[in-house]
């Protein structure tokens, strides 16, 4: 499990917003700055629970989602965000946590 960035929700604008409609959410680039951060506005009727649209979450790379679930809490479903990419939200002691499984083969600059 190695880190990938830290999402922070907000209500607001800002710098870099990229919108993701098929996500129903704004980001900004993660991978703009050395630590990681990205921030996150979710669109009202996204359909994510609060827990992850409220509070901020960690995201790690692992290498087999699958097994990485195994016995964890899933709060939203593994699922494709983008090509080369699977992820999925687990709760970990009250706080949603992202595992996120990355082809680097189809996606080299992730």
């Amino acid at each position: 499990m190695r880190y990938n960035h830290v999402g922070i929700p907000t209500t607001d604008h800002f710098e870099g917003e990229i919108p993701l409609p098929h996500l129903q959410v704004t980001v900004s680039d993660h991978q703009d700055n050395p630590f990681g951060i990205q921030w996150q506005r979710y669109w009202p009727d996204a359909p994510y629970p609060e827990l992850v649209t409220s509070v901020p979450h960690v995201a790690f790379e692992v290498d087999d989602l699958a097994e990485a679930l195994a016995g964890q809490q899933v709060i939203i479903e593994p699922n494709s965000p983008s090509p080369g990419v699977m992820v999925a939200f687990i709760e970990v002691n009250g706080a949603p946590v992202e595992l996120l499984e990355i082809d680097h083969t189809r996606r080299p600059d992730l």
